[in-house]
Order: structure tokens, then C-alpha cells, then sequence
């Protein structure tokens, strides 16, 4: 956890008052969401025509 604290670049002394919550936040991979799927993206184009 010390080596990701300084690859982030944490001091030292604000690693250590970080809460489990704020590091759970800095170090976990960004979530994303699914691509549009064709039946999404063919409802969406019935009921947004580009006119």
C-alpha cells in the first residue's frame, strides 16, 4: 500500500490519515459503463429520429 501511497505521490503523512474509504477511492479502477447495444441504440433512434 506504501509503494501505490508514492506511485500516486502521497506523503507519507497524508497516506497515513487517509480513511479506508478515501483509499478505496483513490486505488480502485474507475468503473465503466457497457456499451450502447443495437436493440438500446435502435429504440433510442425510434424514439429520437433524426428528422
Amino acid at each position: 500500500m506504501l509503494r501505490t501511497a508514492a506511485l500516486l505521490g502521497l506523503e507519507p503523512a497524508t497516506f497515513w490519515r487517509l480513511s479506508l474509504k478515501e483509499w478505496r477511492m483513490l486505488t480502485e479502477a474507475a468503473t465503466a459503463s457497457a456499451p450502447l447495444g443495437r436493440s438500446e441504440f435502435e429504440r433510442m433512434t425510434e424514439a429520437w429520429p433524426d428528422d
